[in-house]
């Protein structure tokens, strides 16, 4: 998948069924899945066989959402991760038949959009709930979310000032450091942790289970936000819906956004489309989710 693919561009068209078009384009490419109702939502669930699990080693979920918001491409948001979390899948199906384990699991999630009406609306709150009613609390999770546009990976901060302490802090805050050397050994020279607004992430810290979020910026973007983040300490509190900003109070919500990377500007906006995508960072979001697919750690 690149950003020029008849795939990509079927995706991003404004009459796309989404959930039935990975179910295809997944099916077409013989990885099995099966969509998982939770609350009035549909997941996407994809099934690996179950040799494909060492129990020795953690499992590696990897979340990315499918829904977006009406009269928008989504391209950056999230349609490029999606599809290069399907092409994901293909590989490790491959892997897997040459006898291969890998310990992921993935779900295509929806109503990822809705969390702006508050964590609880968001379609990853329920599906976190349904992992703590199955015990299944101690996945690695990796959330992925528009990493179509630049070459920083940027791994959100979201967690990291939790108030907390015991298990959950603990495997938080081993799990943000595992990710880091990840990236440190993926990007070396490129790579940053910044505040960066919620995704599916905020559903599953609301209900305990750690996670973490990935997302992509272009290189000036990140280091002029890093900049805006050291003048103006409000901001940060901004971006982390801990100071929503009134939309009608508009010299305010105006001084705030333009502080923000152009990059999150275009989301839920017609200008969120292929033209906005950079065709350098697919290699780089395939090379990153490839070496979570060979990390192992220990259960």
């Amino acid at each position: 998948m690149n950003v020029f693919s008849s795939e990509l561009e079927q995706y991003v068209a404004p009459d796309c069924d989404r959930l039935a078009f990975l179910q295809d384009y997944l099916a077409r490419r013989d990885v099995q899945t099966s969509v998982v109702p939770v609350n009035g939502r549909k997941h996407l669930y994809v099934n690996f066989p179950t040799g494909a699990y060492n129990p020795s080693f953690k499992i590696k979920t990897i979340i990315t959402h499918y829904d977006r918001v009406p009269n928008s491409p989504g391209a950056n948001d999230n349609s490029v991760c999606d599809l290069a979390v399907a092409d994901f899948a293909v590989r490790l199906r491959q892997r897997f038949l040459r006898g291969g384990t890998h310990n992921v699991r993935i779900f295509f999630t929806d109503g990822e959009e809705l969390g702006e009406n508050g964590v609880a609306e968001q379609g990853a709150f329920g599906l976190a709930e349904l992992f703590r009613k199955l015990g299944i609390t101690k996945d690695d999770v990796y959330v992925f979310d528009a990493c179509g546009r630049g070459t920083v990976p940027v791994l959100a901060q979201a967690g990291l000032d939790a108030k907390v302490s015991g298990s959950f802090k603990k495997q938080f805050f081993s799990l943000y450091e595992r990710t880091q050397k990840l990236l440190r050994e993926v990007s070396p020279q490129s790579w940053m942790t910044l505040p960066v607004p919620y995704s599916d992430n905020a559903g599953f810290l609301a209900c305990g289970i750690p996670a973490v979020a990935i997302t992509f910026l272009p290189a000036d973007e990140a280091t002029d936000y890093a900049r805006e983040l050291m003048r103006d300490k409000t901001l940060e509190k901004v971006v982390m819906n801990c100071d929503r900003a009134d939309s009608s109070d508009m010299p305010y919500h105006f001084e705030y956004v333009e502080k923000m990377p152009r990059t999150w500007r275009l989301f839920h906006t017609e200008y969120d489309n292929l033209l906005s995508l950079t065709a350098e960072s697919q290699p780089l979001l395939a090379k990153i989710l490839d070496a979570l697919g060979n990390a192992r750690f220990l259960a």
